[in-house]
């Protein structure tokens, strides 16, 4: 099952406030951060996203895609509606679903919603907050957002109950 976004990895992870430029170049190959105004993520929203699990060292358990990549959440975003869009968008592509998101591992479907995106699209939100990806993590296990300030507030990984872990 293909997924929806250009969503990241789960290990430890140390955060950088930007991508350097080879994570740019694998970032670029992987599907991120493309453009701001159309973000990666956006070119395969036709799949239905998953959220699951996995171990990320001293995070513990959180959320990833279907391909293994963290998920992230952005403090800014006081309600599912997103706040993040354009060159925000670029660096934090959004977990966007045609349909109905599912879940896996130990994610909990009754966690899973959408929202509408201000360009139209769908979002898929967990526990009330929308989800996003991170352009500077290149692989599945990376976390380099991870308690990131970027785009006037602090992202952080989930976990299974849809808390940000610190």
């Amino acid at each position: 099952m293909a997924l929806a976004v250009g969503a990241s990895g789960c290990s430890s992870g140390g955060g950088s406030s930007s991508a350097t430029p080879s994570s740019e170049a694998s970032s670029a190959a992987s599907g991120y951060g493309k453009s701001p105004s159309a973000p990666a993520s956006s070119a395969s929203a036709s799949a239905q996203a998953t959220v699951k699990t996995a171990a990320a060292g001293k995070l513990g358990t959180i959320l990833v895609d279907a391909k293994g990549r963290t998920l992230y959440l952005f403090e800014a975003d006081k309600s599912t509606q997103s706040t993040c869009n354009g060159s925000c968008a670029a660096a934090w592509p959004p977990l966007l679903t045609s349909g109905s998101p599912t879940a896996g591992g130990s994610a909990k479907s009754g966690l899973l919603g959408t929202t509408k995106r201000s360009d139209g699209k769908t979002q898929v939100t967990y526990h009330g907050h929308p989800l996003y990806g991170y352009a500077g993590d290149s692989k599945p296990g990376d976390t380099n957002g991870q308690d990131l300030n970027q785009f006037g507030a602090a992202w952080y990984v989930l976990d299974v109950s849809g808390q940000k872990v610190d």
